[in-house]
């Protein structure tokens, strides 16, 4: 077993803090991974703390890794010692259901193998992530990160990036469209550069009007206070796609006045508790809203190469390792511009 050190969640109501475990051995189409720099997501947070699923201890949370292969199993051809790597949300499905098969593996009929907190397949043991020295994952989910780009800025793309990347890709979203990005967060603000980049006119809905600065220099032509009722009416009906990236509770239906005729809201945040949805939000204009999770391993792959030829990385915040329990209180309250991402040199 490869001996690992990270920082793990104890229980639901504990700071991370230091923990040591054990990786498996490299098998031969696994791919052994020295961490450089994790991301944290506000996913991280939720399992941590046991929000949206109940949480197996201890658990080493992120899945926004990017680092550097240092050895290679007998079977692997993808990748060899000494190349950029990532790993994203998925370490492991079934690989021949039909969503596998689709390249959807986040929908596996089995059920996807998630980075952190998920049981591993065949086994009894519970999978670690990212804020950790090292990791070993099957070749199938390790990435390919283009060498342009800053390491830091890259790791929140392996989740961040492509949770937006793959709903603007699926509705082609482009030249012509009005596009409305709600949250300016990690997710909002990736949302922003990626649509902004293909050449939507986008508009970022926020309630707090000192993002106008950020959202504007990120590549939005327009900004909405949503709490200024007059700013709000005048874009009734204005826009083709709105992308929901709020986690918090608010009202759907609100923000579906904002959409024309045949329009759709994209939801990618999660709000803790279930939200009303009015059928008449919906057939008054033939509307749509479509959840989106994440996406599967080639089009993860499609989007850093993308992001790669057009120079999109994330903004972020790098902290050391010791400073997590203060960034996740700073990602709660939105005190953040807009990933911390951890450099795992600072792991002693």
């Amino acid at each position: 077993m490869i001996q690992t050190k990270g920082y793990a969640a104890k229980s639901a109501t504990t700071p991370l803090e230091a923990w040591n475990f054990e990786r498996r051995e490299v098998g031969p189409k696994d791919v052994h991974i020295k961490i450089l720099y994790c991301g944290v997501c506000h996913s991280d947070i939720h399992f941590a703390r046991s929000e949206w699923f109940p949480t197996n201890y201890p658990l080493v949370p992120g899945h926004e890794i990017v680092g550097k292969v240092v050895e290679v199993g007998n079977d692997v051809t993808k990748y060899e010692v000494g190349d950029t790597v990532g790993v994203g949300c998925l370490v492991d499905s079934c690989h021949s259901c039909p969503s596998c098969e689709a390249g959807q593996e986040q929908f596996c009929a089995e059920g996807m193998i998630g980075t952190y907190g998920s049981q591993e397949r065949g086994k009894e043991t519970f999978t670690q992530g990212g804020y950790s020295d090292q990791i070993v994952v099957d070749e199938h989910f390790v990435l390919r990160i283009p060498e342009n780009l800053p390491l830091e800025k890259v790791a929140p793309l392996l989740c961040a990036g492509i949770t937006t990347y793959s709903p603007i890709m699926r509705w082609r979203m482009g030249e012509g469209d009005k596009v409305a990005v709600l949250g300016l967060g990690g997710l909002g603000h990736m949302a922003v550069k990626i649509a902004a980049s293909l050449g939507a006119e986008v508009t970022m809905l926020s309630t707090s009007p000192e993002k106008e600065k950020d959202a504007k220099k990120l590549g939005a032509t327009h900004f909405v206070l949503t709490t200024d009722e007059g700013q709000f009416k005048k874009y009734t009906g204005y826009f083709n796609f709105i992308i929901n990236t709020v986690s918090a509770q608010h009202d759907y239906n609100k923000y579906m006045q904002l959409l024309g005729v045949n329009g759709v809201m994209v939801c990618l945040g999660v709000p803790p508790v279930p939200t009303p949805v009015h059928a008449m939000s919906l057939v008054m204009g033939n509307k749509t809203i479509q959840g989106s999770l994440i996406g599967g391993l080639e089009e993860t792959q499609e989007m850093l190469d993308y992001c790669g030829l057009n120079n999109i990385t994330s903004e972020v915040e790098v902290i050391p390792i010791d400073k997590i329990n203060e960034a996740f209180d700073k990602t709660i309250a939105g005190d953040v511009h807009y990933r911390f991402v951890i450099d795992m040199a600072t792991l002693k």
